[in-house]
């Protein structure tokens, strides 16, 4: 058996489709994808025809650099195409709304401001045991869901929905026009997280693993709170 062939079971148990038909027939399928990475700079009209077709379905396409792409992948095959696969539908934040009026509770969302790390998102699990009724992150520049935060969930992404939003200073506007307070979490804020009056209709903002909230996103939050470390490493997963 081939190496390429050894390793195709691998990556798609990651969620990994690699190589121009394989990616052709997955959106001709329907496959919920998260993203679909092409080679930058590439003017092949088979991999024109997967963005176009990826982009009227809704899909992010991401213009990465080859080396981004062999590192990517498991076949080293990828002929300049990598999709992955999401492991469930995204859902819109209205519905998450709903679903707590119908549970006759105030909405409670976390909102992920461009989290990076598959790992990190997979810690939805949380959010998921605190009660709340829906994670939101970007649509660009954040992890999705993939196979790789299904498995750090332990399972949560079957339980806890998720939408995806264009822009996050946009979302906070209007979910404070629908009488949604929302908390963004900064190592300057003033109140601890567990001291905050999070009974009423709250939106919890999570910033990046690097840099926290971005400014815009910050500026939208009407309270900032802190997350207290009580060891000597001052970071969160």
């Amino acid at each position: 058996m081939r190496d390429n062939e050894q390793r195709r079971p691998e990556a798609e148990a990651d969620g990994i489709i690699e190589g121009r038909n394989a990616v052709i027939e997955a959106l001709r399928a329907g496959t919920t994808m998260d993203k679909i990475y092409l080679a930058k700079g590439e003017t092949d009209k088979t991999l024109g025809h997967i963005a176009s077709k990826a982009r009227a379905q809704g899909i992010v396409v991401v213009e990465a650099d080859r080396r981004k792409l062999d590192g990517m992948s498991r076949t080293h095959a990828h002929q300049g195409v990598i999709a992955l696969a999401a492991v469930r539908e995204y859902v819109t934040v209205q519905s998450l709304l709903d679903a707590a009026a119908a549970k006759g509770e105030p909405p409670l969302l976390v909102v992920c401001d461009e989290i990076s790390d598959p790992h990190n998102l997979g810690a939805i699990r949380s959010a998921e045991t605190a009660g709340a009724h829906g994670v939101i992150i970007p649509k660009r520049r954040s992890a999705g869901l993939t196979a790789i935060v299904a498995k750090t969930s332990a399972g949560a992404v079957s339980y806890m929905p998720v939408a995806r939003v264009a822009n996050i200073p946009s979302l906070l506007k209007d979910l404070k026009k629908q009488g949604i307070w929302v908390f963004g979490t900064a190592a300057e804020g003033t109140t601890r997280l567990y001291d905050a009056d999070l009974k009423g209709p709250a939106a919890i903002v999570i910033g990046s693993e690097g840099d926290g909230m971005s400014r815009l996103v910050a500026e939208n939050c009407d309270f900032l709170v802190s997350i207290p470390m009580r060891g000597r490493i001052s970071s969160l997963n």
